[in-house]
């Protein structure tokens, strides 16, 4: 059993070389993100000292469920920089969505409405719960925005869902985000 921070550690090493920098472990990723197990584990176990089942356990174990592993083939479900296509169906939404972020964020929401920026889609939550955690992990008072989901979706607007249950869309704009009214 692992130490949580070595965990800690080793997952969000993982999660950096699979979405942002694979080149920094000497990986090269396919079209869709996916690249061999071994060859991530010799990458993580040439820096950290753990042991293929503590990867599996990271993998399986992990609450995001940040990754993939199918076939001796793992990848980062979603929140890449990098150019990949994970190779997502568009999928009707439920009627809300929400996001968590930092209040400090809002005058430019409320402006531009929700961007991808560096990542290929703008993360969304199925509930308010999960949007509340993901804010906590944000600095400074946080914020829950609800997303019309069921109205984007009718206005053409496409939503995607990770293997980890994250709802994905390209932006949200500000016509249909609003000020959760659970939000401090």
């Amino acid at each position: 059993m692992m130490k949580a921070k070595l965990e800690t550690e080793v997952s969000k090493y993982m999660s950096y070389v699979l979405r942002h920098a694979p080149e920094a472990a000497g990986l090269t990723l396919d079209a869709e993100g996916w690249v061999s197990f071994d060859t991530l584990e010799k990458a993580v176990t040439s820096k950290y000292e753990v042991c293929r089942a503590d990867i599996i356990e990271i993998v399986e174990n992990n609450p995001k469920k940040r990754f993939t592993l199918v076939d001796n083939r793992i990848r980062a479900n979603q929140g890449h920089s990098i150019d990949v296509d994970l190779a997502l169906t568009p999928i009707e939404p439920p009627a809300a969505l929400f996001h968590g972020t930092s209040r400090t964020n809002w005058p430019s929401i409320e402006h531009q409405g929700l961007q991808k920026m560096q990542r290929h889609h703008v993360h969304l939550s199925a509930d308010v719960e999960t949007a509340k955690i993901v804010a906590m992990r944000r600095k400074g008072e946080h914020i829950i925005l609800r997303v019309d989901a069921a109205r984007m979706f009718s206005e053409g607007h496409s939503f995607f869902v990770s293997d980890n249950g994250v709802w994905l869309a390209e932006s949200v704009p500000v016509q249909y985000l609003s000020l959760d009214a659970g939000t401090p």
